[in-house]
């Protein structure tokens, strides 16, 4: 469980990002809810792609080498990626000793990432890159796979045509030179691969091929030059040129039809990535003019007509649109934008046009982190893959061990011809044999699961989220942002006698300067259009969940709840009784007099009655856990459903964390949704931390799930994507393990004493070469099955 000790589990979920993404007046509220960071979250992330994997004891023994190298903290290595995502003390390990370690584990490097500074070119660059490496590396598995069979063809028909003009001995004299063509041409990469492994003392599926396919070719070799020598030892001459080459092409067409598959897994980041904007159309020296989008710089002024990608992140500064951000949020109604407002790279402009202020360009953009966020997922490992990992361990040794004893076994007790049985049964038994399929079943799942999530606007940190995600019992709701909008209006302000008005007001907000409550902001926008507020404060002090306080020209001003004031001595009197029951209130005093009370209202979000609703139905226990007043909290539980029971009101933010430690007391598995500061606790305390886009930057740090557009239905969505993720994964699995499980015994040839069933080598090529596919196509029917089940979703509107 991911809960347990606070001071624990916090510093491994808050990464060391989380310092660079507060804003410098944040830091005294972070102070009061993040413990000290440990050496584990001062570490750096890096991707490598891997060139040489073929199977999931590839997989195995790069983390192996990777983890054994000082200063490394965690690697996981991707099959159907072929990446490599590393966790390291850059003080320790660098790049150069990442990329040794690979290579002292047999395989390469593909190209050296560099510090993301914009020397590796924009998102679409790297997209065109890579797409050139997989596109290249198709069409030669597509050419070697196709001129395998061909010659695999030519032997059947060589060997097998009737009546034909030619004697086997003739025959053999005409494949020799084709066939060996194609063992050392078309198979030169599993030989390469093989030995490769073999220098370290290690085997890999290419070993099985290779073996397989060597003994072919060799005895057959032999039979064409020394028939006679057969003979005469009484064994018929006959040779395996056809399944040889048949074994080689086989495969090579499963790795193509793989690699095709494998592909379509990539498409979510594909899609984010084509958000990008080629090039920015910039103001300097009062003309526009266009730029490639990496010359852009932080405060350049950025124009965007009508039907144009917004470039990069920035703030509004003149004009007006409509901004479709559906390929972000999954809100399909296009957001208003004006002076002021926040605009995202790779959004689409509507009708009109705007110039905004660029806030973040490059590798900082939203767009950038939400792909680097994806690819990190698709990188990492769910914990039921730990099982597929230990056996792919061991299952290549087992598998020659298995072969040479299928091999005595036919040769010492089967029928004649003895020897040409022995030998088909341990080529059969070699090549049928597939951790492949074990290495790709989960990996290609997840690269679905969470691609379908970004394109919908939820974001899975990883696989472990994901599964976690799939147990869930039990979502607690923060209130303010999550289920109500988060942007709170001042209502009509009550002094308490001897106090005015536009004084309550006018003192509360020049206080209220330093905080960063949503209620605040309510006030401060309230204050601003009376142009109050401007008072100098000194001694300014912030106590998280109760208030703020000051002094205004003298006077010690307190802002915040009826607790916070009791606790200071202050009597409420006649202001204790809201006139609004729905209202969050914010009470008022100045030199321990009760000054006046600020009611503010947060509408409730249309959809998160819908959101309770789909989670209840999905047999999830919902609860709602906010700092706000009880009668407030009660009053937003009751619009959208939450049982009374299940409320949880004026909780400060270590009682939100002790709130899901208490489910979590029961046995369950607690997801906890939030968007704040305060909720950063009790988000890492959670199974399943879900934050929601548009809040704190240090609530999505401490966060396994992102809702990038604040949709609360997006939180039974997310939680549907992981259990029908998870039960795609289980298929996988069963469909891996039971493949070898049942074939690799009737190669062996269990069925022959029983129904004088054995399979030939071709055949068992051919069904290694369709598990694999069978595995990937399999995850790629999540991808159409989750899209409906989104497209399924109604929208806000």
């Amino acid at each position: 469980m991911k809960g347990g000790t606070n001071a624990e589990s916090m510093p491994a979920r808050l990464s060391f990002a989380v310092f660079w993404h507060i804003l410098p007046g944040s830091m005294q509220s972070v102070e009061s809810v993040v413990p000290a960071l440990t050496p584990a979250a001062l570490s750096a992330e890096v991707q490598l792609p891997i060139v040489g994997m073929s199977c999931a004891s590839c997989v195995n023994r790069i983390e192996r080498y990777l983890r054994k190298t000082p200063g490394v903290a965690e690697a996981n290595v991707n099959l159907a990626t072929e990446v490599a995502t590393v966790r390291y003390l850059p003080e320790i390990a660098g790049l150069d000793e990442l990329a040794r370690a690979i290579e002292a584990a047999g395989y390469e490097v593909r190209q050296m990432p560099v510090a993301a500074d914009g020397a590796r070119g924009t998102l679409l660059d790297e997209a065109d890159a890579e797409a050139a490496v997989r596109s290249r590396e198709q069409r030669t598995l597509g050419l070697t796979a196709a001129a395998s069979l061909v010659v695999a063809a030519l032997a059947m028909l060589v060997m097998y045509l009737p009546n034909a003009p030619w004697t086997m001995e003739q025959a053999a004299w005409l494949l020799i030179g084709p066939a060996t063509a194609v063992q050392f041409l078309a198979g030169r990469r599993f030989y390469r691969a093989a030995l490769r492994a073999a220098r370290h003392g290690t085997t890999s599926m290419d070993t099985l091929v290779v073996v397989g396919t060597s003994a072919a070719w060799a005895f057959s070799v032999l039979v064409t030059f020394a028939p006679d020598l057969l003979r005469s030892a009484g064994i018929e001459p006959q040779t395996y040129f056809d399944s040889s080459t048949a074994i080689i092409g086989l495969i090579l067409t499963g790795r193509w039809l793989e690699a095709r598959a494998k592909g379509q897994t990539v498409g979510a980041v594909k899609a984010l990535i084509g958000l990008q904007a080629r090039s920015a159309r910039i103001v300097r020296a009062g003309a526009e003019i266009d730029v490639p989008l990496e010359d852009v710089r932080v405060g350049d002024l950025v124009r965007v007509r009508p039907g144009e990608r917004v470039p990069v992140d920035g703030r509004v500064v003149d004009g007006a649109s409509a901004v479709d951000e559906s390929m972000l949020t999954g809100e399909p109604i296009p957001a208003e934008k004006g002076a002021g407002a926040e605009v995202i790279g790779g959004t689409m402009n509507g009708h009109g046009t705007f110039l905004f202020r660029a806030t973040r360009v490059g590798r900082d953009t939203a767009l950038a982190q939400i792909v680097d966020l994806v690819r990190r997922a698709q990188g990492s490992k769910a914990p039921i893959q730990r099982l597929a990992d230990r056996i792919a361990a061991v299952f290549v040794p087992i598998v020659l061990v298995v072969g040479a004893a299928t091999f005595a076994l036919w040769f010492v007790a089967g029928p004649e011809p003895r020897l040409t049985h022995a030998l088909v049964a341990f080529i059969t038994v070699v090549v049928i044999a597939c951790p492949c399929a074990m290495g790709l079943a989960t990996p290609t799942a997840i690269m679905v699961g969470t691609g379908n999530g970004a394109e919908s606007g939820i974001l899975i940190r990883g696989g472990e989220a994901l599964e976690l995600a799939a147990g869930i019992d039990a979502v607690i709701f923060d209130k303010t942002g999550t289920l109500t909008r988060g942007r709170p209006s001042l209502g009509e302000v009550v002094p308490a006698p001897g106090f005015a008005a536009n004084e309550v007001l006018d003192i509360a907000a020049s206080v209220e300067r330093g905080s960063e409550h949503p209620l605040a902001g309510a006030i401060l926008a309230a204050a601003a259009e009376k142009s109050l507020g401007r008072r100098p404060v000194e001694d300014f002090g912030a106590i998280a969940g109760r208030g703020v306080r000051g002094r205004v020209e003298g006077r010690l001003v307190l802002v915040g709840t009826a607790a916070f004031l009791g606790a200071e001595g202050v009597e409420l009197g006649a202001l204790a009784a809201p006139a609004e029951s729905s209202a969050a209130v914010t009470y008022v005093a100045v030199d321990g007099r009760a000054a006046g009370l600020l009611p503010t209202i947060d509408e409730i979000k249309p959809e998160a009655a819908e959101a309770v609703r789909g989670l209840t139905a999905a047999g999830v226990e919902v609860w709602l856990v906010t700092g706000d007043q009880a009668r407030a909290a009660a009053a937003v539980a009751a619009a959208v459903g939450i049982a009374p029971e299940r409320v949880m009101a004026e909780v400060l933010p270590a009682g939100k964390a002790e709130a899901v430690a208490s489910l979590q007391a029961r046995g369950l598995r607690v997801a906890m949704v939030g968007d704040g500061i305060n909720d950063a606790p009790a988000l890492a305390q959670a199974d399943v931390g879900i934050a929601i886009g548009t809040g704190a930057d240090v609530a999505l740090e401490a966060s396994d799930v992102t809702l990038v557009g604040g949709d609360p239905r997006s939180v039974a969505a997310a939680i549907g994507l992981s259990r029908q993720t998870l039960r795609v994964i289980r298929q996988n699995l069963a469909w891996a393990f039971g493949y070898n499980v049942v074939l690799i015994p009737v190669a062996v040839g269990v069925l022959y004493p029983i129904a004088g069933i054995t399979l030939n080598p071709a055949m068992a090529a051919g069904a290694m070469a369709l598990s694999s596919v069978s595995v990937v196509s399999n995850s790629l029917r999540l991808r159409r099955s989750t899209k409906r089940s989104f497209a399924a979703r109604p929208s806000r509107g």
